[in-house]
């Protein structure tokens, strides 16, 4: 895309988004697992967004339409659960809102793939997943997804994720070690985070949410702002790392970090390239 082959200053770029969700306060409209809802609610305030968690089949529609973006995770499913999912996919696309599928354990069940399925028919402008996700959408894996949990590294997934993009127009981030987002040729690799995140559940699904904020907020430069969600929580969680003593204390910390995140400290930790293949 010519605004990315133009970009001169990637980090700047992505500190304005930052900025931006905290001056605009987008409101995300989010269908979740009830795993996570509480962790990814105030990853959204602490970032300077506004949750709403509604899947009443009454008022998803409405909501919407009121909301900057929809995220919707596959993550605890039911048949009530899932008919909301659809409703509102469908509202989002028939309005022209962007929303965010993160296809959480895709490959693993049949339930679930047909239900990924149904929803990629409404074209979500951002799929973010694991590579086994990721790959499992693409049917390139025959390997079974391992829970929640990849069994791929994010490098492994770029094919898949280019064949999605191809397909159903979305923006793809493959989240891991590496979080790479991808639009066509292009490339947007990061390598912040630590591994202690793995050991607090749902940073993927609250990852999926901060993508839907930032989405929400830009929704005329979905890479850059997927690439500003992604960036955020990477040096977040790599920062708040350096102060916890486990799993426990960095899920605080990261929070804290999320909030009061600065400019310097973003520049300085920041691991960012953009290649285009």
């Amino acid at each position: 895309m010519p605004y990315l082959l133009n970009l001169k200053n990637m980090k700047e770029s992505l500190w304005q988004s930052i900025i931006s969700v905290r001056k605009n306060s987008p409101l995300v409209h989010s269908i979740t697992n009830y795993v996570v809802m509480n962790n990814t609610a105030n990853a959204l305030l602490a970032a300077g967004a506004s949750p709403i968690m509604a899947h009443a089949h009454a008022e998803v529609k409405d909501m919407v339409a009121l909301c900057n973006a929809t995220v919707i995770n596959i993550g605890t499913l039911d048949d009530y659960w899932v008919q909301s999912m659809l409703l509102a996919a469908q509202e989002a696309h028939k309005i022209n809102k962007p929303w965010v599928l993160d296809p959480v354990g895709a490959g693993a069940t049949k339930y679930r793939d047909e239900t990924v399925e149904a929803l990629l028919a409404f074209k979500p402008a951002v799929i973010r997943g694991n590579a086994s996700e990721i790959m499992a959408l693409a049917k390139m894996s025959q390997q079974q997804t391992k829970g929640v949990d990849s069994v791929h590294q994010s490098t492994d997934a770029v094919l898949a994720a280019q064949w999605l993009n191809t397909n159903f127009g979305s923006v793809i981030c493959i989240s891991g070690a590496t979080d790479v987002v991808v639009e066509g040729s292009t490339q947007i690799v990061l390598t912040n985070g630590h591994p202690l995140m793995q050991q607090v559940t749902g940073l993927g699904c609250t990852a999926s949410a901060l993508v839907a904020a930032f989405v929400g907020n830009e929704p005329t430069n979905v890479v850059m702002a997927t690439a500003a969600a992604m960036a955020l929580l990477g040096v977040a969680g790599e920062l708040a790392e350096q102060q916890s003593a486990g799993p426990g204390s960095l899920q605080t910390n990261l929070l804290d970090k999320l909030y009061t995140i600065t400019e310097a400290e973003f520049y300085r930790t920041l691991n960012a390239q953009q290649r285009n293949e």
